[in-house]
């Protein structure tokens, strides 16, 4: 026995207040188009809740699609049984039949949403809990902990039955909390920090700083499937590539001290608020954690932060190397980040580089910089930008080749 349907189940958070519908409309949305290519699977809005009708497919092809779509918090495959009750019960014994392994404790749970069937949810828990323990006689009842809880609905046209309940990725559907730049690099922590940003409901838009002719094509197109493996969760992704060779070179030849990091990552967010003017964006994400390198001190990002002054979003701020790299596994980026490819944060280094740069001292060298300003909207004005989808990456070569 197969099942015929899925339940998808929105979060909580998607449900409060009065942006519920746009919230539901929203995963509703990227639903359909993460399964676009499942095309016999129908669907259907409740409240709360999705119903894909699946019409032949197979629910496990579809698990690792679902797992996608930032907003659902689970989802089950589900057994549907007209509402007579000798289906309803040999419905669940199918469902119960389907477990492998079997399970050594169940209990039933009934939710009677159709008040006008003749048997209420206590009474349902009886006769269909009992059915099953007289078909397997081995399997007994636990109330508190059970290794399986087979659940039973009765809705208007149908009663829905299920036991598995598969976790999804949970958090805000993507975009219903505004728009943001990710600051991408070819390394690992900056597309986790897109990643989670993307989970909190952020729509983003990326940033990449090249330093071309001294980083070469492969390490943009490094961050071209960067880009890609985002936009499996948030759809088309928009990736900026910024020509940062000119002011990189520049601040180099006029400051080459150990402070020096400290004035290119300044300048890299300040190209990077400009464009979020532009794009209409409300703040800037970023890969930092706290404390792993010479410009993530505290006291570096603070120096670094204050060139800016839309908010700045630090989702791994606070997170081990090992956990990062475990969500990196997860979303399918972390081989691609450790591919051998520079970018330009690489280049140009001090041989110290101070971990407690002082901002007076770093505004003072700038201001020494009378061309910076005119370097930065250069910058602004030379960026190329593509739109990046999970599958596309047809012609890639032709696309990055205008970049240069």
């Amino acid at each position: 026995m197969k099942p015929q349907q899925a339940i998808l189940r929105l979060g909580e958070l998607t449900l409060k207040g009065r942006n519920r519908h746009r919230f539901e409309n929203t995963i509703f949305e990227q639903v359909k188009r993460t399964l676009r290519s499942f095309e016999a699977v129908s669907y259907r809005k409740e409240f709360g809740r999705i119903i894909l009708q699946l019409n032949g497919t197979d629910y496990e092809e579809l698990m690792p699609y679902l797992r996608k779509v930032l907003g659902l918090t689970s989802f089950s495959p589900v057994y549907s049984s007209p509402l007579e009750l000798e289906r309803i019960q040999e419905t669940a014994l199918g469902v119960i039949q389907s477990l492998k392994p079997l399970p050594r404790t169940y209990k039933v749970s009934v939710r009677r949403v159709n008040k006008s069937f003749p048997h209420d949810s206590q009474e349902m828990n009886r006769l269909v809990g009992g059915c099953v323990l007289r078909a397997f006689p081995d399997l007994k009842v636990d109330v508190h902990r059970p290794e399986a809880e087979l659940r039973v609905e009765i809705r208007e046209r149908e009663a829905l039955l299920y036991c598995r309940v598969d976790e999804g990725a949970g958090g805000f559907p993507v975009g219903s909390n505004g728009k943001a730049m990710l600051m991408l690099s070819g390394g690992i922590d900056s597309p986790v920090a897109g990643y989670l940003a993307l989970r909190q409901g952020l729509q983003v838009e990326a940033v990449h700083f090249h330093s071309y002719p001294y980083t070469n094509e492969k390490s943009q197109q490094k961050v071209i499937e960067l880009a890609r493996k985002l936009a499996a969760f948030a759809g088309p992704v928009k990736l900026h590539m910024v020509s940062f060779t000119s002011v990189q070179t520049k601040i180099h030849a006029a400051y080459n001290q150990n402070l020096l990091i400290a004035l290119l990552r300044r300048a890299m967010l300040r190209i990077t608020e400009k464009l979020a003017e532009e794009r209409g964006a409300g703040a800037i994400v970023t890969g930092e954690s706290l404390g792993q390198v010479a410009s993530q001190t505290l006291s570096s990002m603070n120096t670094i932060g204050r060139a800016v002054s839309l908010p700045l979003i630090r989702p791994l701020v606070c997170m081990e190397k090992r956990e990062i790299i475990r969500v990196a596994e997860g979303i399918g980026t972390f081989p691609i980040s450790i591919l051998p490819h520079e970018d330009c944060c690489t280049l140009f280094l001090p041989p110290s580089p101070s971990t407690n740069p002082n901002l007076r001292v770093v505004e003072s060298i700038e201001s020494k910089m009378t061309w910076l300003e005119d370097e930065l909207e250069e910058a602004v004005r030379n960026t190329r930008s593509l739109l990046v989808d999970e599958e596309d990456v047809v012609n890639q070569r032709d696309k990055f080749a205008s970049f240069f």
